[in-house]
């Protein structure tokens, strides 16, 4: 079970079940009021084509149906809008029945039944996850027609439907049909699933000339697809004439291929091929036309299929006609497309016998204001004087090493007839290594741990290895100023207490005027120890930072006589008599033992001044001990320095 299949939530407050019920005691079809079988509801500008008229099943064929022998990725087929995206989109969702059972609920109960008439109410409902939520859509049957032939989505059958409902939903949810409009497959597969799309560039990457990467690229594709995740494929169109162009092998640019199928395929025949165990990375791709393959190696009629067994052919369910679908091995797939989307679900439940993650979900804005301290819009690092006036996040990664999935989607804009449609802001996020200790947002740079690429994408993501530590992260707009609703997802192995930092400083309270108001904040960073005292092979050592009753420790290094600890730790100093400390500690398995301390005596002047100091004992009268250690220190009047 995916965490996302959570509860739903009624789009424009229509009830299906309400409705349903009012149109059969009123002996009515449904007519939707919030989308209209008029022009509105085709084209946010520019004037219609043809004379377009909206009928229902019924009135374009005898006995309609939702399905028609069951749903499969061959259903469909693209009309005239442009939205091939969208179609690859829906041929992956066809091939996992968990995933559309969930955005056609209750399908059985949509279904026509010939012998009770009398049941149907020309009402339709579809479930898409939109900005964190499962939203459910509904419409009436009315669909688009020039000739009586359906001008949009429709199916091999003439008198199956789901297809068309599913993308009449779709686009009431974007404003209108046009807004379908060469779109986005990351978007359309996120909102099947509720998954995080994770783009792969397969020319940036060059994974064609790089056998290792390219290995590792198809375990982590066959990854996804094994746990039920999406895929599609695609082939940049640099110009506007490279859209829709086709290739001598067949391919089109500028185009969305879905992902049906992943897997190794074994070659040889009989028993031979068994004990051979030559295996070849294969996957097979649709293109929404229903037609137009790919001619080179593997394709239909190739002679390359001699070489794997007919029974192995059969499970791999090869056929020879043009209805769209092939095969290639992945090294081709590499070559010729140049991206691939992978749709992964993230798995939350801890009854899976697969890996489990712990999510976080956060609604932000970028938002503006006149006052520095309240803006929030202050766009990307080429922007330093408004920067750190951006939404910041704080999380931990609570493992000596970690891998994080980082997910940020912006609020999707509907398209309006007067407005046209809602454009992208370009989008992204840098992720800072910060103090251990830090519980206020940054005002200064820091250890950049990662970033994302900036896009005008709805959603950004990035998967990232990081070192067990506390971060920082700072969603953006491209420019300052421009303003917005984001989702923020974090992914981690164990919780990571994300949560938004919202204060610059801590707050003064009616304690404070008693209990005094920090002077000056000090930044501790502890890079490194030498020379210590220890075990031949070495100390198993830590350091603490003590500041006023507050502590910073730094994980064990072991085994080393020159640990590397890079530590650091933040305070907001009341006493500035009081020096700071820095112990060097080492591991033992009965009483843990002192290998020496420094006290930092610092002034608000100190600026990341580097010290390499020797460690001393704890009498009142220091001596040296064996050992040095290297820190910086950053202090400070202003609490907003760092």
């Amino acid at each position: 079970m995916i965490s996302t299949f959570s509860c739903v939530k009624s789009y424009e407050d229509q009830s299906y079940s309400g409705l349903k019920r009012s149109c059969l005691r009123r002996k009515v079809l449904f007519e939707d009021p919030h989308f209209p079988a008029t022009d509105d509801s085709l084209y946010y500008k520019g004037t219609p084509g043809p004379t377009v008229r909206w009928k229902r099943p019924k009135d374009i064929c005898d006995d309609p149906r939702l399905f028609v022998d069951g749903i499969s990725s061959h259903d469909l087929h693209q009309g005239q809008v442009g939205n091939c995206w969208f179609v690859a989109a829906c041929s992956s969702l066809a091939s996992r029945e968990a995933l559309w059972q969930k955005v056609i609920p209750d399908w059985k109960e949509q279904e026509w039944d010939p012998e009770k008439p009398d049941a149907y109410a020309g009402i339709f409902h579809f479930q898409f996850w939109r900005f964190g939520e499962w939203v459910d859509v509904v419409i009436d049957d009315r669909l688009p027609t020039v000739n009586n032939q359906l001008i949009y989505c429709h199916s091999n059958s003439r008198n199956e439907f789901w297809c068309a409902l599913v993308e009449k939903a779709y686009a009431k949810l974007a404003g209108c049909y046009q807004a379908l409009d060469g779109g986005n497959t990351a978007d359309a597969l996120v909102d099947f699933t509720g998954g995080v799309s994770e783009p792969i560039d397969l020319t940036e990457g060059d994974f064609a000339n790089d056998e290792a990467k390219r290995n590792q690229l198809f375990e982590r594709v066959l990854k996804v697809h094994s746990r039920g995740g999406l895929i599609s494929a695609s082939i940049k169109a640099v110009t506007a004439a490279d859209m829709e162009a086709r290739l001598a092998c067949g391919l089109v640019k500028g185009h969305a291929y879905a992902v049906t199928d992943v897997r190794k395929v074994r070659l040889g025949h009989g028993l031979l091929a068994f004990f051979k165990s030559e295996k070849l990375d294969m996957i097979r791709l649709r293109n929404p036309w229903g037609e137009r393959e790919w001619n080179g190696p593997w394709s239909d009629t190739s002679q390359e299929w001699k070489k794997v067994s007919k029974s192995e052919r059969e499970k791999m369910g090869v056929t020879v006609q043009d209805d769209g679908e092939f095969w290639m091995t992945f090294e081709d797939v590499c070559r010729y497309f140049t991206d691939i989307i992978k749709c992964r679900l993230i798995n939350t439940s801890y009854l899976s016998v697969h890996k489990t993650w712990e999510e976080v979900q956060l609604r932000g804005a970028w938002t503006r204001h006149e006052n520095p301290k309240q803006n929030r819009s202050g766009g990307c690092i080429n922007h330093k004087d408004t920067f750190f006036q951006n939404p910041q996040y704080i999380f931990e990664v609570k493992k000596p090493e970690d891998e994080v999935l980082i997910c940020i989607q912006q609020r999707p804009k509907r398209s309006t007839r007067g407005e046209g449609k809602g454009e992208n802001l370009a989008i992204g996020f840098d992720i800072y290594k910060v103090e251990e200790n830090r519980q206020y947002r940054m005002h200064s740079l820091q250890h950049k741990a990662a970033s994302s690429i900036y896009i005008n994408s709805r959603s950004v993501f990035l998967r990232t290895e990081q070192p067990e530590g506390r971060y920082v992260i700072i969603p953006t707009t491209f420019e300052p100023g421009h303003t917005g609703e984001f989702l923020l997802r974090v992914f981690t192995d164990v919780p990571s207490n994300c949560r938004e930092l919202r204060l610059d400083e801590p707050p003064r309270t009616c304690w404070s005027s008693l209990c005094g108001y920090p002077q000056q904040v000090t930044q501790v960073h502890v890079l490194r120890a030498a020379g210590l005292k220890g075990s031949p092979t070495g100390a198993n050592s830590y350091v603490i930072i003590k500041c006023e009753g507050e502590k910073v420790r730094s994980a064990v290094q072991k085994g080393t006589s020159a640990p590397e600890y890079d530590v650091k730790g933040v305070f907001y100093r009341k006493k500035l008599t009081q020096p700071i400390t820095v112990q060097v500690w080492n591991r033992r398995v009965l009483k843990d033992e002192f290998l020496g301390q420094v006290c930092l005596k610092t002034t608000p002047d100190d600026l990341q001044a580097l010290h390499t100091l020797h460690l001393q004992d704890r009498s009142r009268q220091p001596r040296d001990l064996p050992g040095t250690i290297a820190v910086c220190i950053l202090s400070s009047a202003s609490l907003t320095a760092v």
